[in-house]
Order: structure tokens, then C-alpha cells, then sequence
């Protein structure tokens, strides 16, 4: 009877460990994904094709969703660059040559003049530039 009671426990922690692995693993990518390396790190373009700054971080909620984009402009090779937050809607995406192309409907010095953020390692989270 401890016999079969022990080899019932053991197929049944067998059974719930498959399932638990079969939730926990894709066997394919989901249907319409996309990578984030479509957008980090990329050039963003306003509409008269003119490089408005690159982004630097992309923001997603909890439950996955992205919301916002990080993005430098301004600056000359980092030094001076200003972060600015924009909703992760505003930036249309396009191909172009093979390249991922991203342009915003805002002028480089529209952005300029939002307000910035700076990264707080402590809370992990882009707050609010103090002037």
C-alpha cells in the first residue's frame, strides 16, 4: 500500500511539474510580437526625415504593454542630451532598406522643450529632472 501510495505522489508531482513547464514555455513566438530591438537603441525621425534623437530605454507596465519610450535628444555624442518621455504610440514604425525606420509627428526642439528625465537607479524607474 506505501508502495502505491508513494509511486501515486510521485506521478502526480510528475504531472503538475509538465504542466507547470508547458505554461511557462512558448514553442512558438506569438503572433503579432515584435522585438524591442525594433525600437532600442534605434534613430527617431520627425516627418521631414530629420533625426530628432535615438531611444534609450522603452518602458512596459506590468502586464507586459508597452507604454512609453525614452528618448536622448539633443547633445553632441551623449554630453548635454536631454531625456524625454513619449507615449509609445506616437512613434510610427516603418521599413525602409531592411532598416526598421521610427518617426514621431514632434520637431527636434518640440522635444527639447518637454520636460526631462533622468534615470534613479534606486527606484529602477526614469523620474522627473529637477531644474
Amino acid at each position: 500500500m506505501k508502495k502505491n501510495l508513494a509511486i501515486g505522489c510521485l506521478l502526480a508531482a510528475t504531472t503538475a511539474t509538465g504542466a507547470f513547464a508547458a505554461t511557462t514555455v512558448l514553442t512558438a513566438a506569438p503572433t503579432e510580437s515584435w522585438t524591442v530591438t525594433n525600437y532600442y537603441k534605434q534613430a527617431v525621425y520627425d516627418p521631414k526625415e530629420s533625426k530628432i534623437g535615438d531611444i534609450d530605454d522603452v518602458l512596459v507596465d506590468k502586464s507586459g504593454k508597452i507604454t512609453g519610450l525614452v528618448i536622448g535628444v539633443g547633445g553632441f555624442l551623449g554630453a548635454g542630451e536631454k531625456d524625454v518621455i513619449v507615449p509609445f504610440s506616437a512613434v510610427k514604425t516603418a521599413k525602409k532598406n531592411d532598416k526598421w525606420w521610427l518617426t514621431l509627428d514632434e520637431t527636434k526642439d518640440d522635444l527639447k522643450g518637454a520636460p526631462g528625465f533622468k534615470y534613479d537607479r534606486a527606484s529602477t524607474t526614469w523620474v522627473p529632472e529637477k531644474k
